[in-house]
């Protein structure tokens, strides 16, 4: 099954971005040109600290943050919550990273409650769900990418108002990417999991964006993928140049 939602292309910053850095968001809010905002979706998820600095020259490219607590409010020394990111200008959060899942030991119930966490304060989570190379090298790749969308998926959710993104852990930052045939194949697992979850005809509601090692080069290819509806761009979000480049492929 295709879907045909609106593309969205969202960068994560991940632990990059000082204030100097805003000029960037800047000059990604200046290429958002009216052609490519008929045509696709242009968020950029910086550090936190960079959230309420950049809401006001952002314009038409929406904001998010790279992880909240799944708790609205409390005792959490150094943590911040959906609330508090909607509060500073956010209308997405990342949630569920492999690199949160594997530095912090993030398990899927974890996931799916702040995924939860961020449906009640407002913000689109963009749940990532993505296998080892030892997964896929093993067979088990939709496996284990499926048992991840089960239990991250915060299914009482609208599906319009969840965002899945496909990133396999062994092409993040590595310069390593499975062919266009491989993640029409994962997408497709995934959009499937969605209609059992959601019921026969909402699954397609949902976008399932492709991460990793995402760059302007590539784009165009993977990005036309069936069931592909935008990408999570890591590195190459850094740059305006890069990210407009990327999002250029749906001109």
């Amino acid at each position: 099954m295709t879907s045909n939602p609106r593309p969205l292309v969202a960068g994560n910053w991940k632990m990059h971005g000082l204030l100097a850095s805003i000029g960037e968001i800047e000059a990604v809010a200046a290429g958002y040109d009216a052609e490519l905002r008929a045509r696709a979706e242009l968020v950029v998820c910086p550090p936190a600290t960079l959230l309420a600095l950049a809401r006001p020259i952002a314009a038409d490219v929406g904001l998010g943050g790279q992880d909240c607590h799944d708790e609205e409010s409390g005792a959490h020394t150094g943590d911040i919550s959906a609330r508090m990111l909607a509060d500073a200008g956010a209308t997405y959060v990342i949630v569920g990273h492999s690199e949160r899942r594997a530095a912090y030991g993030e398990s899927d119930a974890l996931v799916r409650a702040k995924a939860e966490a961020a449906s009640r304060a407002g913000l689109t989570p963009i749940v990532c769900v993505g296998e080892t190379r030892f997964d896929r090298e093993a067979g088990r790749a939709v496996e284990i990418v499926g048992r991840q969308v089960d239990g991250s998926v915060p299914w009482s959710a609208p599906p319009e108002r969840l965002v899945i993104a496909y990133e396999p852990v062994w092409a993040i930052g590595t310069g390593l990417t499975p062919t266009p045939r491989d993640v029409a194949d994962m997408h497709g697992a995934i959009r499937a999991r969605l209609e059992t979850g959601f019921g026969a005809g909402n699954g397609g509601a949902t976008r399932i964006l492709y991460g990793g090692s995402v760059k302007p080069a590539n784009a165009a290819e993977l990005l036309r993928a069936p069931d592909v509806d935008g990408a999570l761009v890591g590195g190459a979000s850094l740059k305006a140049a890069d990210f407009l480049g990327i999002a250029g492929a749906y001109r």
